[in-house]
């Protein structure tokens, strides 16, 4: 595998800014690592991190690189600062980054498709919510998503934050900056309940979705609420649950089960 530390100047944003990319090597004598034939334009995962976290975390905390050393997948992991990766109310457009800008800056630097059948994108808390809702939002763009201790219920999420600010990671404040007026939040392109029953109903091609959560992790709940609405819609969904807390071993395990369900072999 190839690691590029790729820097670039996004006009969206109005900066500059970065991702961690791997890129598919075809390696015979690498101890300890597979080697993938890249055969024209590799698939694309687009992995988003958490709240806390930058590009690098995913390979600072996994070993996704060795886990997709034998697959001919391109791994995109973009900075999303602590956005949600919305077009914020108060500052950069960062849906409009991801799902348009850096897609079409990727395929000028790296042979990466662009059919939807090899566009994927997965993510982490924050990063899970925001690649449910890039997907939901963009079915034409990506044939999968996966949330991986995600973000699911939105609304609630700013509600506990309001009701007790000292045990938040986010203040209110922060939260209003980046999705705006919350009394009009819920039935809106924020929420993934609303998203997920209007793309449902729509008759067109729907993104596999992939959901995963620690039955001890705090999001729990949230999780299952999202769960048990998804049940009722027409998706190809896929739930998994186990014992597990907010925390990197459970994604470094549980992001090689999202490799095998993306079925790339």
């Amino acid at each position: 595998m190839a690691l590029i530390d790729c820097k670039f100047y996004s006009e969206i944003l109005g900066l500059s800014t970065s991702a961690k990319v791997i890129l598919p090597q075809n390696t015979k004598t690498q101890i300890g690592m597979g080697g993938a034939k890249a055969n024209g334009n590799s698939s694309v995962l687009y992995l988003l991190h958490g709240l806390s976290d930058d590009e690098s975390t995913w390979i600072r905390r996994t070993s996704i690189e060795r886990y997709v050393s034998e697959k001919n997948l391109i791994v995109v992991m973009p900075n999303g600062g602590r956005s949600f990766y919305t077009d914020m109310a108060h500052g950069c457009k960062y849906f409009t980054f991801i799902t348009e800008e850096l897609p079409e800056l990727m395929q000028q630097f790296f042979h990466i498709s662009d059919k939807r059948e090899d566009t994927f994108i997965a993510g982490l808390s924050m990063g899970g919510y925001g690649a449910l809702k890039i997907a939901l939002s963009c079915p034409e763009k990506y044939a999968a998503a996966a949330s991986l201790s995600g973000v699911t219920d939105i609304v609630r999420t700013y509600e506990d934050t309001k009701k007790d600010p000292h045990n938040s990671i986010m203040t209110a404040d922060e939260i209003q900056s980046i999705l705006g007026d919350f009394t009009n939040i819920k039935g809106s392109k924020h929420d993934l309940f609303h998203l997920a029953k209007e793309l449902s109903e729509k008759n067109c091609e729907k993104p596999r979705i992939y959901q995963c959560c620690g039955t001890e992790d705090f999001l729990y709940q949230d999780n299952v609420k999202f769960r048990e609405f998804m049940k009722q819609l027409n998706y190809d969904y896929t739930y998994k649950e186990e014992r597990g807390i907010h925390e990197w071993g459970f994604w470094d395990k549980k992001i090689q089960d999202v490799l095998k369900w993306l079925s790339l072999e």
